[in-house]
């Protein structure tokens, strides 16, 4: 629609009562450009309307460069159009919006389609009976009751020939072993039987890696396979046409079932599920075979292949989930993206525990397969987070109150040496341990009187410190030294040996003592 279309559709709307917030949002366009069209009368909007149209836009004298890309690679987008001119051109100033706006017009102009290579398609002769079956996972939101939004996810199962249907739910993301019970109940519903070749997606609770044609499978999922004799096939990276049959089941059960669909809890959701499966899913006649899946079901029933052990049986007996995950050195493990924690010194116990998970939607961790649970959590449906059971961490803050306490009991006066350590603590929280670490040195070096002197010292002088409190010791010690010498030198008779030869009158000898005016009077000058 251009310009004047635009107006004439503003006035004529306007006309029929409608409110210019009304005709804004029929028109697609914002209130400022209906209030902007209005201020015109038709006069000045036909004159806006040919200057516009002749006016010279900032990108014509690029237009053949432009044209001349556009001829010869017609599946260009505006975005390289615009590229490819800053590249050519530094110094251009425009905007990527007025390029894409030029390029559309340019390509109305002179016909210039935007052509693109599209993958040619084939009709494919409808597999034999019993031969395929394809299954899928898909997600939807629904409201529940009161309002609030829940995501739900689906696994679908289909017979290729007869499209016969089986679908599950789960409120949460599907683990492996939900995937396996899966298969479990629709074989079930398939009345006991399993096709020749299974087809799925590169799912990762199913593939571990393509490796060139030689799958790798999860561990949990080789040992379903192994058990049940199941033939598989996994579809290429990013071909969803490889699987149109289940691509095409995931969105009829998205688009007929699950649309607009109140959600009252997870158990009557399956149930209604169930139920439209046999009023819709499988009853109604297939738009492409012309047949209702239930009726040629029927049929194809009779070329599955039958289980040799009871559905029931093998799901709630034989099949144990004990997958391994190796425990990483901060004692966590990665389960479906996330990290879930282990007791402190698994990792130096063992690099590997098992795991499974609960029907309630917990994840167990084991030392050994079947031995006692170690570590219980609550599976998270998010991603990268960590779940941490608190009695999995450090406590730091008891590690930090028996070490004072040992400290606390090198000194003779504990209470004294507690206001002490406790001072420190509030000044040097931070390197409270590296403190602690520096006094219990002094504590294993000297004796407790020493240690209570520099305690007393500290205290005294307020000298919130290890460094200071060693510092004070150390001192202490010194001057103990000297005194201890001193006590040496003196104590039992032991007087000084004295060097003149003769003996110790010369040591006894008292010398003579003067009057101190004597030397006065002898600096006055005062002559006798």
């Amino acid at each position: 629609m251009d310009k004047w279309e635009m107006y004439m559709e503003i006035k004529q709307l306007l006309k029929q009562g409608f409110s210019k917030v009304k005709v804004a949002e029929k028109l697609g366009i914002s209130r400022v450009t209906v209030y902007r069209y209005l201020k015109r009368n038709p006069q000045d909007m036909a004159k806006w309307v040919t200057q516009t149209k002749t006016r010279k836009k900032k990108l014509d004298e690029y237009q053949e460069l432009i044209l001349s890309w556009l001829r010869e690679h017609p599946d260009l987008t505006a975005a390289q159009v615009f590229d490819w001119l800053m590249e050519k051109y530094q110094e251009l100033q425009v905007a990527e919006s007025t390029v894409r706006l030029y390029v559309r017009e340019l390509r109305r102009e002179y016909d210039i389609k935007k052509e693109s290579n599209p993958r040619s398609y084939e009709a494919v002769p409808e597999l034999p009976m019993g031969k395929q079956m394809q299954v899928d996972f898909g997600q939807t939101e629904q409201l529940t009751p009161d309002g609030k939004k829940v995501k739900l996810y689906v696994i679908a199962f289909v017979l290729s020939n007869s499209r016969y249907k089986y679908k599950e739910w789960l409120d949460r993301p599907f683990t492996t072993r939900d995937v396996v019970r899966a298969h479990q109940n629709a074989f079930h519903y398939f009345e006991g039987g399993i096709p020749d070749e299974i087809v799925y997606d590169q799912d990762a609770l199913i593939l571990v890696s393509e490796n060139s044609g030689d799958l790798i499978l999860t561990y949990e999922f080789q040992t379903y396979k192994e058990d049940r004799d199941l033939t598989i096939r996994m579809c290429r990276k990013a071909d969803p046409q490889s699987k149109g049959k289940i691509e095409n089941v995931i969105k009829y059960i998205k688009y007929n079932f699950a649309k607009n669909r109140i959600y009252y809890g997870l158990e009557a959701w399956n149930e209604a599920g169930w139920d439209w499966l046999e009023r819709t899913g499988n009853y109604k006649i297939h738009h492409t075979t012309k047949k209702r899946p239930v009726e040629v079901f029927t049929l194809e029933k009779q070329h599955l292949r039958p289980i040799s052990q009871r559905i029931d049986e093998y799901a709630d007996n034989h099949y144990e989930s004990s997958i391994t995950r190796n425990v990483r050195k901060d004692n966590v493990i990665w389960y479906d993206s996330n990290r879930y924690s282990v007791p402190l010194g698994t990792f130096h116990k063992t690099k590997k525990v098992y795991i499974e998970t609960t029907d309630d939607a917990y994840l167990c961790i084991r030392e050994s397969k079947g031995g006692p649970i170690i570590a219980k959590h609550k599976i998270d449906p998010g991603k990268g987070e960590l779940i941490q059971n608190n009695k999995h961490k450090r406590d730091r803050t008891k590690g930090i109150d028996t070490f004072i306490e040992t400290v606390i009991a090198g000194f003779t006066d504990e209470e004294k040496a507690r206001l002490y350590l406790n001072e420190i603590y509030t000044r040097k929280q931070r390197y409270i341990r590296d403190q602690l670490q520096m006094i219990a040195k002094q504590i294993k070096k000297y004796e407790h009187r020493l240690l209570d002197l520099a305690l007393e010292e500290c205290m005294k002088k307020q000298l919130f410190s290890a460094t200071d409190f060693s510092d004070v010791i150390h001192y202490l010690e010194r001057q103990r030294g000297v005194t201890v010498t001193e006590e040496k030198i003196y104590s039992r008779g032991n007087t000084p040996r004295p060097l003149h030869p003769l003996g110790d009158s010369i040591v006894q000898t008292n010398t003579q003592i003067r009057d101190i005016n004597e030397y006065v009077s002898v600096l006055e000058g005062d002559k006798r």
